[in-house]
């Protein structure tokens, strides 16, 4: 199968956000997606993008996407965090996900980064698996701590 792993360009975020209503739905979160095309772009493609977006294409339509951002570690410096890697149901297991994988490294690689980071669900066993057998470490002692956009405002009314 020939495929391209390229850098995103605007006109792919519709693309893009298909792919991740599609996560979403794998995820068991099918109602949680609220990013749209728009915001996407302006996030992604604006004067200090938020982001940074890989896609996978297959005769020139896009089926998978990877989507990193720079963080900063008080440990080690800079780092990438991969927020999501994602290849569509019917191009899974083609390979697509380990080459948009080794895109996401090398661009780390090269950022000079110390670190990439992710998060898995715990349920995800090939996705662990995978990440296991490429050298990461799956730090199963942590938890992802989070709040809503209700929960920012309840504590901003609440201090």
């Amino acid at each position: 199968m020939e495929y391209i792993i390229r850098e995103a360009h605007k006109e792919d975020m519709g693309s893009v956000r298909e792919l991740i209503q599609e996560l979403a739905n794998f995820e068991k979160e099918p109602k949680a997606v609220e990013v749209t095309v728009d915001d996407l772009i302006r996030d992604g493609f604006g004067p200090q993008p938020a982001f940074h977006c890989f896609v996978a294409e297959v005769k020139s339509k896009i089926v998978g996407m990877a989507l990193v951002y720079q963080r900063y570690s008080t440990w080690k410096g800079k780092t990438v965090h991969l927020e999501d890697l994602i290849v569509s149901e019917q191009m899974r297991g083609t390979g697509l996900g380990s080459a948009l994988f080794s895109e996401v490294i090398k661009y780390g690689y090269q950022k000079g980064v110390k670190r990439i980071e992710w998060a898995v669900l715990d349920w995800n066993e090939p996705a662990i698996r995978f990440y296991e057998k490429n050298g990461a470490n799956v730090m199963r002692d942590w938890d992802t701590v989070q709040m809503n956009e209700q929960a920012i405002k309840n504590f901003i009314e609440q201090n």
